[in-house]
């Protein structure tokens, strides 16, 4: 291999790990908070049960989190020196708000949520949660932001004299349409992902506590969460549906070669098929090499231009057209091949979407079972709940690998609709002065380290989930006279 598929394989790896936790915290950060809202609002002690019980399983997330998110601001100046070179006046800008506004704004007031359960009224404690809440959806905007700019370059102009993209409107970056589809989409997906969390391990604690006694204690407690979470999950699956069409509609105006490439459409087509199932060799960038077993006539004309009869631009087509304007050839005189790998678009568009199907089960399941006030579920569906608990999360790693893959061959996408075309290719985005040997080095550490800190994630999110919600008592708000008393972490 050479550096440079090293160093994006090293990217891939990072960033697929971080975001495995990202939803979470996000969905989660909310989600607690209006827990601990309605504890403030009914008295009733098992919202405050719920809310210590999954606000633990969170702190452990968000810690985790944090740790990995670090690396990935450190691979921009290292092995992708060039891209932020390149990009540096324009990406920088939403990164830079994050870290100051909303990571600063997340962590100040997560740190009095953890000690101000008994030095801070009631009400202002609320008050903490969500701001950390707000925090995090703040921050995940500026992430997306920034993101998006990479898919559809606006508000920037290129300079020839630095050979940089240089920044002229911060609004058009910060509004851009790209991002004002795709947040809502990745936030939908967060509370698919928290809503599945909360309800999975709910249901597991439904049966278990069943099987002990059926007029136990907790069970309307657990109840409540559980049904609290599929709802969420109803709600959430409706807004990655909406948005979800949205965002595919404008990526086939902002990146037709890329949506393309999902669905294996190697020639134009007026009412153009939808795949259902596709064979062919993996790895391969020749679509001629794809064969599409199960269509359905007319669906992908409707999801691109809302016609049945629409046409859709084909890979072939789509090849010609890249190349007339960005070059058919590299500096070394080798062709460039501007479809993405085609298994990996096709198959990660697909399990994005089918991997989804767990958390519409589980919710459907536990809207039925404990209608009327009922506690009693079936042993299967404590297998069903373990099954689905990781398959939000899966879905939306396969959406980003989706976005990210299908972007290739370029890092910053060219705006087919702009003026002044700026594109990078991802070939001239890596660092020359960082060898492979480096590069090789650096992944296989990160990847012990993150495998490493998966365990332990893995084995405190158990450990506690396993425990079940605390016996808790109300929190009493000490004294002046007695503010000497060292802090408590109260989880």
């Amino acid at each position: 291999m050479e550096a440079l598929e090293l160093a994006r394989w090293q990217f891939g790896i990072t960033t697929v790990y971080h975001f495995v936790l990202v939803p979470l915290t996000i969905g989660l950060s909310v989600l607690v908070a209006i827990m601990q809202t309605a504890w403030v609002r009914t008295g009733n002690e098992k919202w405050l049960r719920l809310t210590k019980f999954y606000g633990k399983l969170l702190l452990i997330n968000f810690a985790l989190g944090v740790a990995t998110g670090i690396v990935q601001e450190f691979q921009f100046g290292m092995n992708w020196s060039e891209y932020s070179r390149f990009v540096g006046d324009v990406f920088g800008a939403p990164l830079a708000m994050e870290a100051l506004l909303a990571f600063f704004l997340e962590s100040t007031f997560l740190g009095l949520w953890i000690f101000g359960w008994d030095r801070l009224p009631k009400k202002l404690h609320l008050l903490t949660v969500w701001c950390f809440s707000i925090g995090t959806v703040l921050s995940a905007y500026f992430i997306i932001a920034a993101n998006s700019w990479m898919q559809h370059p606006v508000g920037a102009e290129y300079n020839p004299e630095t050979g940089r993209a240089e920044m002229t409107d911060i609004g058009a970056v910060l509004t851009n349409n790209t991002t004002l589809v795709a947040f809502p989409h990745v936030i939908s997906t967060a509370f698919l992902v928290a809503g599945t969390f909360i309800s999975g391990i709910a249901v597991y604690w439904m049966v278990r506590k069943h099987r002990e006694d059926a007029e136990h204690k907790d069970l309307g407690m657990y109840r409540t969460a559980a049904r609290f979470g599929a709802w969420v999950m109803i709600i959430s699956g409706v807004g990655l549906i909406i948005t979800g069409d949205l965002q595919a509609k404008l990526m086939f105006e902002q990146q037709p070669i890329k949506m393309a490439a999902a669905e294996a459409l190697c020639h134009t087509e007026d009412s153009a098929a939808f795949s259902v199932l596709a064979i062919g060799e993996l790895g391969t960038t020749d679509c001629t090499e794809v064969n599409n077993i199960i269509e359905i006539p007319g669906l992908l004309s409707f999801l691109a231009t809302s016609s049945w009869d629409g046409e859709v631009t084909g890979l072939d087509e789509l090849q010609e057209t890249y190349s007339e304007r960005y070059g058919a050839t590299t500096p070394d005189g080798e062709e460039i091949h501007y479809q993405p790998n085609l298994a990996v678009t096709y198959w990660s568009f697909r399990l994005m979407i089918g991997l989804a199907a767990f958390s519409a089960a589980l919710a459907l399941g536990i809207l039925w079972f404990t209608r009327k006030k009922r506690t009693e579920m079936p042993g299967w569906m404590k297998t069903l709940a373990i099954v689905s608990l990781p398959m939000p999360y899966l879905a939306a790693s396969f959406g980003w690998i989706f976005t990210e893959m299908g972007r290739q061959p370029f890092v910053v996408a060219p705006n087919p609709t702009g003026s002044d075309q700026i594109f990078l290719m991802t070939m001239f985005g890596y660092s020359t002065s960082v060898s492979m040997g480096e590069v090789l080095t650096s992944m296989i550490t990160f990847t012990v380290v993150y495998a490493v800190l998966g365990v332990f994630w893995f084995r405190l999110i158990q450990r506690y989930a396993v425990e079940g919600a605390p016996e808790v008592e109300e929190p009493v708000v000490r004294k002046d006279d007695d503010q000497s008393t060292p802090l408590s972490f109260a989880y």
